[in-house]
């Protein structure tokens, strides 16, 4: 698999190319769904750069579209590369592992608030909630 043009995608969202700004996106690209205090030890594990400097990437990418923030109930904010699109997200209740869901399946009026009360409604963020594989496999064997 090809590596990612981060330079490239960095120019097209006007923003300058910079080695913490690499640095933050190859991290993500690697660990997905990481805080920022994961984010800051994977960057500052290949070059030197202030907790600062990580928080001001992350914002600044966020802001642009590059990095997609979320935050479910309960976490603390994590991070992603993956933005742009539709998907969701599913997370364990018992140890707070999260994975992708490409697709909410079923009625999709579900997704599209009925009365926006006068807001213009930019996103929707639908995060399912259960027990991964791994909590269950453990649950059933006791």
């Amino acid at each position: 698999m090809a590596s990612p043009d981060f330079g490239s995608a960095l120019r097209n969202a006007s923003l300058r190319v910079t080695r913490p700004r690499l640095a933050v996106m190859a991290a993500l690209h690697a660990h997905s769904h990481v805080d920022t205090e994961t984010v800051i030890g994977l960057v500052r594990s290949e070059i030197s750069v202030s907790h600062q400097a990580v928080y001001d990437v992350l914002h600044a990418l966020t802001d642009a579209g590059l990095v997609r923030r979320i935050q479910p109930a309960g976490s603390s904010a994590l991070y992603e590369l993956r933005s742009g699109d539709d998907h969701h997200h599913v997370v364990c209740r018992n140890c707070g592992a999260i994975a992708d869901v490409d697709r909410a399946v079923g009625d999709p009026s579900c997704l599209s608030a009925s009365d926006e009360h006068g807001f213009e409604v930019d996103e929707v963020e639908v995060v399912f909630w259960g027990t991964c594989p791994e909590c269950a496999a453990t649950r059933s064997h006791h």
